[in-house]
């Protein structure tokens, strides 16, 4: 998921006194707006998957039809674009009512002001239903609470169960999967001009800051408003060993690095590749997309010295702070986390839920099966990163921790080289 250009330095003042009635959906009355008549809310979604749009029109549909006074627009918008549009939107006093966004792009606008606090507003049922740590990447510097988390991604190893067959290779079991044997794995699976990885890498910067906390290689340091970057080995370990995979051991194709996901995909398919590494979300483009009889699994969780910790960075809900209707819009917020919905969205995504209630029924839903066991699993050591809070963040991701890291997968600059661009990029955007 992919965001751009700094947010224009600024705030806005919002200052809204709301009183009224409680909300509905189970836990503690919260305040609700006085009545005021019927009202239309825009909602911004950014679901891209068929199944996931629809999932989204039903959740719309049956809130509007129960609140006939509350009645909800769809807008699509795109992961690809999602933050440029929000900065234009919010400079230019256009932003929808309801913003589906994700918690590494919206601190920023938050900490500027241009989001509600949607404390008072969500239910005690939808807070106790989520952890504290993910509640900590949608709570701003001053402690309101900017976005109710839904979805969160993890990065997994996709193997083709028939090609580790034919290699006389075990598919690896457990709760964990080592980055050393993953390593050698895919030595044993390379031969004959095939791969024992493909890895669709073009755009780098999201997997390696969430992979490098296995490597408890955390990047930045947050104090107030200012964050400090520190590249060291720990941050280095993923980018080193891929690089190794595809340049030293020749077990990863190096061609794969420069595509995306998608594009890679086929080569997973016809035995290319008899692994295939991706956000777990992939599932429901091999489920659609992978030929008759395909045989595929989740492999365990991969594991660094630190562990399987990934970044916890939900996809997320906001109020856009300008909204005329922000009770309103929080009660629709409320609504859309209740764990049927949640669960119906993780399915057609292949996604995993904030809330422990909707895994539950993810799980009860699916059996398990499909990966799902595996990647549920992997939601479990899901965790929120320092690098959610730096503000500066996606500024730093696209005009450099990009560029330089893409540099490096292509073995044209050395890990020297890439830790000086990625320390100086974060200097160059202000820390």
């Amino acid at each position: 998921m992919k965001r751009r250009a700094a947010l224009a330095a600024g705030a806005i003042a919002v200052a809204t006194v709301m009183t009224g009635c409680a909300f509905g959906g189970g836990g503690a009355a919260n305040t609700a707006a006085p009545a005021e008549g019927k009202v239309t809310l825009t909602f911004q979604s950014l679901a891209f998957q068929d199944s996931t749009i629809a999932a989204t029109k039903d959740i719309v549909d049956s809130w509007n039809k129960d609140n006939p006074d509350i009645t909800v627009k769809l807008q699509q918008g795109s992961w690809d674009n999602v933050h440029d549009q929000l900065v234009t939107q919010f400079q230019g006093g256009t932003a929808p009512d309801i913003i589906h966004d994700e918690s590494a792009d919206i601190m920023g606008f938050a900490n500027q002001g241009y989001l509600a606090d949607l404390t008072k507003y969500l239910s005690d049922d939808v807070k106790k239903d989520v952890s504290k740590d993910v509640w900590s990447t949608v709570t701003a510097q001053d402690g309101s609470i900017v976005a109710a988390p839904t979805l969160m991604q993890s990065y997994v190893v996709f193997a083709n169960a028939d090609a580790f067959k034919t290699a006389g290779v075990e598919v690896p079991a457990g709760d964990k999967l080592s980055w050393d044997d993953f390593q050698a794995v895919s030595k044993k699976l390379t031969a004959g001009g095939k791969f024992g990885v493909g890895w669709g890498l073009k755009s780098p910067t999201a997997t390696v800051m969430n992979l490098a906390l296995g490597f408890d290689g955390k990047f930045f340091t947050n104090k107030g408003d200012t964050s400090t970057i520190k590249v060291g080995d720990a941050e280095l370990q993923v980018p080193k060993r891929i690089n190794e995979m595809a340049y030293t051991d020749g077990s990863l194709d190096p061609v794969s690095l420069t595509q995306s996901g998608t594009d890679v995909l086929p080569g997973f398919f016809d035995g290319t590749y008899a692994m295939y590494v991706g956000g777990n979300y992939v599932a429901q483009q091999i489920t659609e997309s992978a030929p008759s009889g395909f045989n595929w699994v989740v492999l365990p969780p991969l594991a660094g010295s630190a562990g399987t910790t990934q970044a916890a960075n939900p996809q997320t809900m906001s109020v856009a702070a300008e909204s005329k209707h922000i009770p309103q819009a929080a009660k629709f917020i409320d609504y859309f986390m209740k764990a049927s919905n949640q669960a119906k969205l993780a399915e057609g995504d292949w996604l995993i839920p904030a809330s422990s209630s909707a895994r539950d029924q993810v799980a009860k839903d699916t059996k398990g099966q499909n990966g799902w066991e595996a990647m549920l699993k992997s939601g479990e050591s899901l965790s929120a990163a320092p690098f959610q809070a730096a503000t500066n963040y996606p500024q730093w991701k696209d005009q450099f921790a990009t560029p330089a890291l893409q540099q490096y997968l292509a073995n044209s600059i050395s890990l020297d080289d890439l830790k000086k661009q990625l320390t100086d990029g974060w200097a160059s955007v202000g820390g």
